[in-house]
């Protein structure tokens, strides 16, 4: 049964985040104005810098953030993927010039902004919310209560019914919407944090319960991690990663830690500060290779980040096209090219690849279905583009039950259709 109200969705996004707006059964996307706008596509980003007066702290989100970081990298502070430390106990806050930010001070800062630049396309927005969550949060040990609370608080006066709902199933309501058979449903949601699945058992239009979920599960793997499987053997090798430095009569390993801050935002972007820097310095003396400590220092401290993982993801991008491309990336006077192929990168992220699979198994064991029972299956997110991950669908389920479309805004589509739902309770995570 559908509800009469509006309601909004929101897929808040590792890289991305989009909105919806569904009333009378029908859900639309909300494009963003401007001359950064990207569509309906709002960039999972923030960009933070001193205001005129050099005492408060501007800030913008978006591409907007992106565009104004580009323009003035050493005067700002950058951060993309901090939807990735929302369940996090490690994570407590991070460090703005001499402001520190709890992770719901930066989604409120996001949200603000978002909204700015929808202009008018969120101001009125209903009471009832939903907002996508993934099955499993990202990183090591994730706390789930702790990202709850977090998203509370990032939420809190965002609207005032809001409820969380997995994200494969907003995704898997959006497909469902296409149908007009019933059908058993496999959604497979490949974001740049987390990697979800969801089974849900479709009805006929007019049925008085279109969709029903039977299982799902999710795991911390996803397009950020392929990204940092690029890095760890095209550019962390040139940083020093492997090397050694003399300690006394010893020669020890680079610490490792400093190469792991490379595959996590909160502490690449967090890195240009006195103490790592005297530490490095300090490193890059002793360091057998140092000029390779010395291209690391120059990473961080003319703010590099950004355009290091741009060219990580064109090539990753490339490599879902072509069966070879070409690597380049260029910045503070170090360079760094080389040629990969689609077997290089598949085999760098093969583990990944075997883990996201066993997640599959897990999702139909919870929903109790067997493979040959699955109708059809959705791929939605980035990260489904890539031919490994295809081929794990098409080696089980066959190509034809495979569909795609709407990569990026299928979530926020469903959600918002979700919305409309008059028993949410029966999809709320």
């Amino acid at each position: 049964m559908i509800m009469q109200s509006r309601a909004l969705g929101l897929d808040f996004g590792t890289t991305n985040s989009v909105a919806a707006i569904a009333n009378d059964g029908e859900s639309q996307l909300v494009d963003f104005v401007g001359g950064q706008a990207s569509g309906a596509v709002f960039r999972s980003a923030l960009c933070f810098w001193h205001g005129d007066d050099g005492k408060t702290i501007a800030h913008e989100a978006g591409p907007w953030a992106i565009a104004e970081y580009l323009e003035y990298p050493q005067d700002s502070r950058f951060i993309q993927s901090f939807k990735s430390v929302a369940a996090s106990p490690i994570f407590e806050s991070a460090s703005i010039f001499d402001k520190r930010y709890r992770f719901e001070e930066l989604g409120q800062r996001f949200l603000e902004r978002m909204i700015g630049h929808a202009r008018g396309g969120l101001d009125a927005r209903p009471e009832r919310i939903v907002v996508g969550r993934p099955v499993e949060y990202a990183g090591s040990r994730p706390d789930e209560a702790l990202a709850r609370q977090r998203y509370d608080a990032m939420f809190k006066g965002f609207g005032s019914e809001i409820h969380y709902v997995y994200e494969p199933l907003g995704a898997a309501f959006s497909y469902a919407s296409r149908l007009t058979d019933p059908a058993t449903l496999l959604v497979a949601d490949f974001g740049g944090g987390t990697s979800d699945f969801s089974i849900v058992r479709v009805a006929a239009p007019g049925a008085a319960r279109r969709c029903e979920p039977l299982g799902s599960a999710g795991i911390g793997i996803a397009g950020d991690r392929f990204d940092y499987r690029i890095l760890d053997h095209l550019v962390l090798p040139m940083l020093g990663k492997g090397s050694s430095y003399k300690s006394f009569d010893k020669e020890l390993e680079i610490p490792r830690s400093y190469f792991a801050d490379f595959a996590d935002w909160s502490r690449l972007a967090l890195m240009r500060n006195r103490r790592t820097m005297e530490e490095l310095a300090r490193l890059q003396k002793s360091a057998i290779d140092g000029p390779a400590i010395g291209r690391m220092i120059t990473v961080i401290e003319q703010e590099l980040g950004y355009p290091l993982y741009d060219s990580v993801g064109q090539l990753k991008r490339a490599l879902s096209d072509s069966e070879n491309a070409h690597f380049h990336f260029s910045g503070g006077g170090l360079s760094i090219e080389a040629d990969v192929t689609r077997a290089d990168f598949e085999r760098w992220i093969a583990p990944d690849i075997a883990r996201i699979e066993a997640t599959v198994d897990r999702a139909l064991e919870r929903a109790a279905v067997a493979p040959d029972a699955i109708d059809r299956i959705f791929l939605t997110g980035g990260s489904s583009l890539i031919p490994a991950i295809r081929r794990i669908f098409e080696a089980r389920f066959g190509a034809d039950r495979i569909a795609t479309g709407g990569e990026l805004t299928s979530i926020a589509h469903g959600l918002a259709l979700i919305g409309q739902e008059a028993n949410l309770s029966e999809w709320a995570a």
